[in-house]
């Protein structure tokens, strides 16, 4: 079977419903040793976890303290990439879910 440039290699397990999320939320790690600090990004499910990523939308610092702010999310920028087929991680859906603003 001829392979192509950009294109998984198609075997006989091969799932066509992979293709449908190649966009992912995701949490990409900063910070000092013992001191993490997360980016919540939109990045290519193949690329690297900190690697090249599409936009940052967010933080989230859980070692904040009661002064500081220990989540930050663009909702709107979140809902235009769920709109366009992007599939948060678990632990980013989890965020999302306990830190919506009051309304």
């Amino acid at each position: 079977m001829p392979r192509f440039p950009g294109w998984p290699n198609v075997g006989p397990g091969f799932l066509f419903e992979d293709l449908k999320h190649m966009v992912t939320i995701r949490l990409a790690r900063g910070g000092a040793n013992k001191r993490p600090y997360y980016r919540i990004v939109v990045a290519d499910r193949r690329c690297a976890l900190n690697g090249k990523l599409i936009e940052r939308i967010g933080f989230y610092n859980p070692l904040a303290t009661a002064k500081e702010e220990k989540v930050r999310v663009d909702l709107a920028r979140v809902a235009y990439w769920m709109s366009k087929g992007a599939k948060p991680t678990e632990r980013v859906a989890h965020l999302l879910k306990t830190h919506k603003p009051a309304a």
